[in-house]
């Protein structure tokens, strides 16, 4: 079992990583174990960095050290009935997890629900961070009063990078009121290509969609959420301008239905297969699928309008890498979850170009020159 470390103060972790002649595996609640080598060297758990410091629902703004878990993030924030609105996930029935997540966790992953194509991405919500870098140094990007913040937005660099830079033991972010309602709109079509068509028609039209979703098999999803008269003049609005028959699902179907999309509920079951996540231009998404489907074996659903595919790979040596990768074209593949035979040789993240793996890099060797923090999450060091 790895040793486990669990600084209490920013200056104990920051004199902990400087002074360390080993790397570490950065976690808050463990509930992401991306990557290979994550069992083999010492944990860093920011698990000590917990608890919401401001809240202030009349400026939208919320303040929590980077531990503090979603769920109670999520009911404090219901209480004044706002919300994240960038969705976040809750992968813990994927990893076998008993922790939904943390705010810090999935700012450092960047992983956004659902309402990203309409309220934005996970980076779109951050408005400051204080961490410190590999290097032993604390930071302090951003701040509540977004008009008085000078210099580099480091924050927002600190979004996806897989705590591979940074620990992060503090985070601001931006609120918004949740909708005061929502349906979703069913759609039955055969295919993915037309699935994928119908959803780049809703999205294109004025009914500000906020969930476009297909699963084959089931059916093609569009959300709309706000006031009620409101939701009810875009639904048939939409309607009249597809042209199709549509079945509809109100707010608590609408609800369930689109927690498990967010939380990968189709793959809930295929506790053996390799999961992976792809970013790719919605108009690519299904050509890309099909000519997946010549060579390996996978079940599949598309979020995001197709522009965020899901797949479970079967029975693939390389969990399906080869194939995924040439498929993907100028997109980007994950690899989220798979047996570490496989993680020791494939690569999480999708190979990068020469000139932007030279700038990654760069950044990484300007905050964690000796590579303490999270080696091999992203990509193996040089």
């Amino acid at each position: 079992m790895s040793k486990i470390l669990a600084p209490k103060t920013e200056p104990e972790l920051a004199e902990m990583i400087r002074d360390s002649a080993v790397s570490f595996t950065v976690e808050g609640s463990g509930s992401k174990p991306l990557g290979h080598r994550q069992n083999e060297l010492p944990k860093l758990s920011l698990r000590n960095f917990a608890g919401v410091e401001v809240y202030e629902p009349e400026e939208l703004i919320l303040e929590a050290k980077a531990a503090t878990s979603l769920s109670e993030i999520e009911k404090l924030l219901q209480q004044r009935q706002q919300m994240l609105a960038f969705e976040p996930p809750d992968y813990s029935s994927v990893y076998g997890s008993i922790s939904s997540g943390t705010l810090g966790g999935v700012m450092a992953c960047g992983f956004s629900g659902p309402r990203r194509i309409k309220a934005g991405a996970a980076r779109d919500h951050i408005l400051g961070i204080t961490a410190v870098t590999g290097a032993g140094v604390k930071f302090k990007s951003g701040a509540r009063v977004v008009k008085n913040v000078t210099g580099y937005d480091l924050s927002k660099l600190f979004v996806g990078s897989h705590g591979t830079l940074a620990a992060a033991t503090s985070i601001i972010v931006k609120v918004l009121p949740k909708p005061e309602t929502e349906e979703t709109l069913l759609f039955k079509q055969n295919d993915d290509a037309s699935a994928i068509a119908l959803l780049s028609l809703a999205m294109q039209s004025s009914a500000e969609v906020s969930g476009a979703a297909h699963v084959p098999g089931e059916g093609t999803y569009v959300r709309l959420e706000g006031i009620a008269p409101s939701v009810a003049y875009r639904r048939d609005a939409l309607v009249k301008a597809l042209g199709l028959d549509a079945g509809l699902l109100g707010e608590h179907d609408s609800r369930k239905l689109w927690q498990g999309l967010k939380n990968l509920g189709p793959f809930h079951a295929m506790t053996d297969a390799h999961l992976w996540r792809i970013s790719v231009a919605p108009s690519e998404a299904a050509r890309m699928t099909a000519k997946l489907s010549e060579t390996i074996s996978f079940k599949h659903y598309y979020d995001w309008a197709g522009g965020l595919v899901w797949l479970a790979v079967f029975d693939a040596d390389d969990a399906g890498a080869f194939a995924i990768r040439r498929a993907v074209g100028q997109g980007h593949s994950t690899l989220m979850r798979s047996t570490a035979e496989v993680l020791a040789r494939v690569e999480t993240c999708h190979p990068q170009a020469p000139a932007l793996a030279t700038l990654t890099a760069r950044v990484k060797l300007a905050f964690d020159p000796e590579h303490r923090l999270n080696p091999g999450r992203m990509y193996r060091p040089n």
